[in-house]
């Protein structure tokens, strides 16, 4: 059975451009105050209908290659039905169902357990709103 469970927003200015934002520091500043050497589960939620979380290698280029591959998989032009906001809004509806709006990473002692390269990262495609939330949560 579960201890505690504690949860807290993040806002997030993403800006004006799309972005791949590393949220790995801001999730251990969240594990070291919450979860003080425990074992348990974080869980990364982004409740907006545009943005995702992934895990990936930053600062090599990976970042700007899933937003290449999401360019090439979910061209921003006029063949999307939902058709408010910037041309090409639509794209960003579909974003999700390709970097789904969560994640649930495993904590030990305390601490975020990723592999060697891997950080936590908001992925938005949406640069009609450049305020966002990410909700984090501790089970443990």
């Amino acid at each position: 059975m579960a201890d505690t469970f504690t949860t807290s927003v993040l806002h997030v200015t993403t800006g004006a451009t799309e972005t791949v934002t590393d949220l790995t520091r801001d999730c251990e500043e969240f594990l070291t105050r919450n979860a003080v050497g425990r074992d348990g589960l974080l869980n990364i939620f982004v409740p907006h209908a545009t943005a995702g979380i992934a895990v990936l290698e930053t600062g090599a280029g990976s970042d700007d290659d899933l937003l290449a591959a999401l360019h090439t998989l979910l061209p921003a032009d006029d063949r999307w039905q939902h058709r408010h906001g910037t041309p090409g809004h639509g794209r960003d509806h579909v974003v999700p169902a390709f970097v789904p709006p969560h994640a649930t990473l495993p904590v030990i002692g305390g601490r975020l357990e990723l592999g060697t390269w891997q950080s936590v990262c908001l992925v938005d495609t949406n640069i009609s709103n450049v305020n966002r939330q990410v909700r984090l949560s501790f089970l443990g």
